[in-house]
């Protein structure tokens, strides 16, 4: 009888060896409609996870803030309450300031600059954004592009910073893109992104800067009837998991999901980039002007945009800001 139970027991310890693994069900959010580049790139990451871990990690993801916009992504990262997200960082200024660091104006003005200093895994900016996500229980697994902001309005052409004068512009909740609206003479107003549409149609404010992607996609153009090509923000975003979730996973599943994460990231870049052109060209259509600052103009766009770095030290700190400033001195040869 003896013989027979630990023949038995052996026999059930080989079946349960033989087993996969349960799959580790995670969810991912994001804000951003379905097609767009970082949807996109969302769907390649979760598809990457599941294959190349052979379904131990299955990630659904969930466009279109269908379980939260950023403000809830985060908070619900940070508490393990969901896993995964491209999240929009320079909208978690609540959770902490630091966060919009990488909206300071004018850091870079072209594509080129760009990859120089924002995907500079040793650049001040990613580590600024790595360390304080991680003081909020958050895992930043790479970075993927939003990207350059532009300014509409109803009112007139800006082809100049004395054009936005006396504007009444919609911002986000970030003292960087305050900082450029205010030095410029404009008013800026902070509201929630799902109460801009209908602020533009009903002249609660007169314009909003987002980039072609975003006033595309969320219909702005059709209450704006002309936009300038500013280029004063860069935006780039975190893909991120929750640390409790992360703390779960072995350390080749670790490893898995971070190159997975990079590569869906470098193509979320060329998608978006490859993207941006058209939907320029679908803004105009809309019956939108398209202006390009001249040289002179953007030289004075980006004089203003400096004066409120000065303003920002105590918030971002002098050290990491001059840091900031070698790297993109070093990114245009000076």
């Amino acid at each position: 009888m003896k013989k027979f139970i630990i023949a038995a027991l052996a026999a059930v310890s080989l079946v349960a060896i033989a087993q996969p693994a349960a799959a580790q069900k995670a969810r991912l959010g994001h804000v951003f409609a379905q097609g767009n580049a970082a949807d996109e790139a969302s769907q390649i990451f979760a598809k990457l996870v599941k294959e190349r871990t052979n379904g131990e990690i299955d990630i659904t993801v969930f466009p279109n803030s269908q379980i939260g916009g950023d403000e809830a992504l985060g908070r619900d990262l940070s508490r393990g309450a969901v896993e995964f997200a491209f999240l929009n960082v320079g909208s978690l200024t609540g959770l902490d300031p630091l966060l919009d660091i990488h909206y300071l104006p004018y850091i870079a003005t072209n594509n080129e600059e760009v990859d120089k200093i924002f995907y500079n895994p040793d650049g001040i900016l990613q580590r600024t954004l790595g360390e304080t996500l991680a003081k909020h229980n958050m895992v930043a697994l790479a970075y993927f592009e939003l990207d350059f902001r532009a300014v509409t309005n109803s009112k007139h052409p800006v082809t100049n910073a004395n054009d936005l004068k006396d504007l009444k512009v919609r911002v986000p909740g970030s003292a960087s893109i305050r900082s450029f609206f205010e030095a410029a003479g404009s008013q800026a107003v902070t509201m929630p992104m799902p109460n801009l549409f209908v602020a533009l149609q009903q002249g609660t404010v007169d314009g909003q800067d987002n980039g072609a992607s975003i006033t595309y996609n969320s219909r702005l153009f059709e209450a704006q009837k002309y936009m300038t090509l500013t280029n004063h923000v860069y935006a780039m975003g975190a893909i991120t998991v929750s640390k409790r979730f992360w703390d779960r996973l072995s350390e080749d599943q670790r490893k898995i999901v971070k190159q997975a994460a990079e590569e869906a990231a470098s193509q979320g870049v060329a998608l978006n980039r490859a993207a941006n052109a058209a939907f320029l060209e679908k803004i105009k259509a809309g019956g939108v002007q398209v202006l390009v600052p001249t040289p002179e103009a953007m030289a004075e766009f980006a004089r203003i945009g400096q004066i409120g770095w000065q303003k920002l030290e105590p918030v971002y700190g002098a050290e990491r800001i001059a840091a900031l400033k070698k790297e993109i001195a070093a990114a245009r040869g000076e």
